[in-house]
């Protein structure tokens, strides 16, 4: 039986605009990958229990731009952050008391959310509107996969909301599809169109 090929990584948009990097420069820019999505952070629609924010239009950009590992790494680095009681997430909070946020779960969800998004952009598919597009929408959805759960959980085992599916749909789903796949279209828009500067670049070079 053969095995099934795996595409080769490719570079992202960190390797191109500057392919020979040091350790140090790399934790530069998974800080920088942490900022980014503290200020998309405090762009916030405020809803009852989770608020529409920037910051998954953030982890988008970042996980593409570095990569899987760095945009992980800066992921984590923002949750690290904002537990330690720096005001990075929405509405300019943070602490150990966020984990008892019905919210903190997408918060959680964001690090494989970058993972992925890095993920299909060593594969080059951020490098195309239409490819970038499918691979972003993927990377939006995983966060939900945390953040839903968390969200039932902390409803219902520690305020004792007895919150139902349909509520907790209502509450951590349906009212961030539309706006998620803005983002995620958004951000399909943003990188190909600095791929291709990066293109003209290497070309007056």
């Amino acid at each position: 039986m053969s095995a099934i090929a795996v595409p080769a990584r490719r570079p992202v948009l960190a390797d191109a605009l500057a392919p020979h990097r040091t350790r140090v420069q790399d934790a530069g820019l998974v800080l920088a990958g942490t900022a980014v999505v503290a200020l998309l952070a405090q762009v916030t629609i405020p809803l009852p229990l989770v608020p529409i924010t920037g910051q998954t239009l953030g982890v988008i950009l970042v996980g593409a731009a570095l990569g899987s590992r760095r945009g992980a790494a800066a992921l984590l680095t923002y949750l690290l952050v904002g537990l330690a009681g720096a005001p990075v997430f929405a509405e300019f909070s943070g602490g150990p008391a966020s984990v008892l946020s019905p919210s903190f779960g997408f918060i959680l969800g964001f690090v494989p959310a970058a993972f992925v998004a890095g993920w299909f952009a060593e594969r080059a598919w951020d490098r195309r509107p239409v490819l970038a597009l499918a691979g972003f929408v993927a990377a939006s959805a995983v966060p939900f996969l945390v953040g839903v759960p968390y969200l039932a959980m902390i409803m219902n085992a520690v305020m004792g909301a007895e919150m139902g599916l349909g509520g907790v749909l209502a509450a951590g789903l349906w009212p961030f599809l539309p706006g998620g796949l803005v983002k995620a279209a958004l951000a399909a828009m943003l990188i190909p169109g600095a791929w291709r500067a990066v293109r003209r670049l290497d070309e007056r070079r």
